[in-house]
């Protein structure tokens, strides 16, 4: 084929030399011989085939250029699946956090749907709040300090076997010997005296607490008191104190208050004073308590608290065949806003106290002690054949003693407590005021020794009901000395001396016979107000016992409205003296016999306390 391809171009270009040097001269054209015809033939296959190979290059470059296309296109798509994975990665990743996203987001609405449910609340709760501050208020707000009203108003009734002349406080120690004419009759009083108004006093500015305190009931009498028409008796002090309170626990009381010697439930703190559930507003037989002036220092330390005061002091005195050689103190003075008919001993220190108590969920634990001082000025040369006041002196004897006070829940339906008070000259602080001191033939005074013991059982079954049971007793020992001064040599001198007489203490007498007619009735003390009097019968109290049981039930108990309750008492009492001469003037053989006088009393109460 090579070789006719050479032939060919070499015809064609002998041809188109000879075509350019002649002119073409229009002839027939010569038969194609066979060689020309093959020679076409073979042109024209040739010119087939380059065609062919013309068409197959050109196929070829497109598939070259189709498949650098389809490479291209592989790489893009290759590129794309990269693009798409990495997208696809991508929004994997976006779409994890979306859906974290959404779990957070519904956690968050969860959560405040939850809050808005508690904000309505809160909403509600502070609303209710306030309007319950609004219309019930715990306290009354004056600038910084808060005023917290205290009252309760009482309807009260007392009925004693044997006649006292006394309201619904007890003077136990008056209590009479058969032979009295009041042992044989009886008495019934009605009484709201006992109702009490106060309020305290708040102030907190941080550092410590600042408090004042005042209370007051009606168990006063003036000189225009009585219970024949309008019974308009006096407005009487309980306790009026100031207290600042540190922080680290120290504190510091003055005023009038409960004395440090008197119970308290928690402490030494002052508005919790663990006082019997008695109706009787002198409360119990060996009760021991004061409410009287003095200063209290305390500092807590954990459940423990130790506490001194110093209290206002007074002496409690008896004695029989003194000589007139001393003196204690006076009457009140009316320019020194005393009572003019009430006595005020010439006191040389206050009454010091000190105790320590315990707190715990076991109960309530106390002990303390006491010390006082007791002053008179006596006169030796009194006894003389020509008395004088020469040689006047003052003497001053120390008395004391100790104190304990425990009280435990033994179930949460029952406390018991126990309290006893012992020393010399300490009468004056337990509930029946025995006496503190006696007197010496020379003058000098000598304490008394007393003792004090109190047990208590208090049931609390159910929420609205109180049970209540006391067992208490008080004790004043027989203190006498033999005078050997002038007329009174071989006399005894003292308390309780059993040379006394006591024959008369179980006879009865006639009332006092009227001295001045019609003029004398009305007046306190004279006929038809005058009972006889055991005559002989001195009946020193040696020591007296009082056995108690009530309840309270409490109606109706609401910290908005208040308290209704209602209670009731039985006591029975019991005066036991000391011995002294029964056996008439002039009799062969002497004998000696101690009165004895009891008395039942039943009370009752009806009180409303406000919240």
């Amino acid at each position: 084929m090579a070789a006719i391809l050479v032939i060919s171009s070499i015809s064609l270009q002998a041809q188109t030399s000879t075509a350019t040097k002649k002119p073409a001269v229009h002839k027939k054209a010569p038969a194609e011989s066979p060689l020309e015809r093959q020679i076409r033939e073979l042109r024209e296959q040739m010119a087939s085939q380059q065609a062919q190979i013309d068409a197959l290059k050109q196929q070829n470059a497109d598939k070259d250029a189709k498949l650098a296309a389809a490479q291209q296109s592989a790489q893009d798509a290759q590129t794309a699946a990269a693009n798409a994975s990495a997208k696809a990665d991508s929004l994997s990743s976006n779409l994890s956090a979306n859906t974290e996203a959404v779990s957070n987001l519904n956690s968050t609405v969860t959560d405040l749907k939850t809050t808005n449910v508690g904000l309505a609340q809160t909403i509600s709760d502070t609303k209710k709040t306030i309007s319950d501050e609004l219309e019930s208020p715990l306290a009354i707000h004056y600038k910084g300090i808060a005023i917290t009203p205290v009252a309760f108003f009482a309807g009260e009734m007392v009925y004693r076997q044997r006649a006292l002349n006394a309201d619904v406080n007890t003077p136990f120690n008056s209590t009479p010997y058969p032979g009295a004419a009041q042992a044989n009759t009886s008495e019934l009083n009605f009484s709201g005296r006992q109702s009490r108004i106060g309020a305290l006093f708040v102030g907190n500015p941080g550092p410590f607490k600042l408090s004042g305190y005042v209370e007051a009931d009606f168990l006063g009498a003036g000189a225009s008191s009585n219970d024949n028409q309008s019974n308009s008796y006096v407005l009487r002090q309980r306790q009026i104190w100031a207290q600042a309170a540190l922080n680290s626990g120290f504190t510091v009381t003055g005023g009038q208050m409960w004395s440090l010697v008197t119970e308290t439930k928690k402490s030494t703190d002052n508005r919790t004073e663990n006082l019997p559930m008695t109706i009787d507003a002198q409360y119990q037989v060996g009760f021991s308590w004061e409410r009287q002036p003095g200063v209290r220092f305390q500092q807590k330390i954990g459940g423990f608290t130790g506490a001194v005061s110093v209290e206002q002091a007074e002496i409690v005195y008896s004695a029989t065949n003194a000589n007139a050689n001393f003196f204690i103190g006076n009457a009140g003075a009316g320019g020194g806003l005393y009572n003019l008919t009430a006595n005020y001993s010439n006191n040389v220190a206050p009454d010091v106290i000190v105790k320590a108590t315990y707190d715990s969920k076991f109960g309530h634990y106390e002990i303390g002690g006491l010390s006082r001082w007791f002053r008179d000025r006596y006169y030796p040369n009194q006894t003389l054949a020509t008395p004088s006041a020469a040689g006047g002196t003052n003497n001053t004897k120390v008395g004391g003693g100790f104190f304990v006070n425990a009280r435990a829940p033994i179930t949460k339906f029952a406390d018991v407590g126990v309290h006893v008070l012992g020393g010399t000259g300490v009468g004056r602080y337990g509930t029946s005021t025995l006496p503190d001191v006696t007197v010496h033939p020379d003058g000098t005074l000598e304490p008394i020794k007393n003792l004090q013991g109190l047990a208590s059982v208090e049931l609390h079954p159910v929420t609205k009901l109180d049970l209540f049971g006391y067992w208490g007793e008080e004790y004043a020992q027989r203190t006498t000395y033999l005078s050997t001064i002038g007329a009174d040599a071989g006399k005894l001198v003292g308390y309780a001396p059993i040379t006394s007489t006591n024959a008369g203490c179980n006879t009865e007498t006639l009332p006092t016979t009227p001295t001045s007619g019609l003029g004398s009735i009305g007046v306190a003390g004279n006929p038809p107000y005058s009972p006889g009097t055991p005559a002989n019968c001195l009946g020193a109290t040696k020591d007296l016992y009082e056995a108690t049981a009530g309840f309270t039930y409490r109606f109706y108990n609401s910290p908005k409205y208040g308290r209704l309750q209602y209670q009731m008492q039985y006591s029975y009492l019991s005066r036991q003296a000391w011995a002294g001469v029964t056996s008439a003037t002039g009799a062969a053989t002497t004998t000696y016999g101690a009165p004895h006088g009891t008395n039942n009393m039943v009370f009752t109460s009806f009180r409303y306390y406000i919240p």
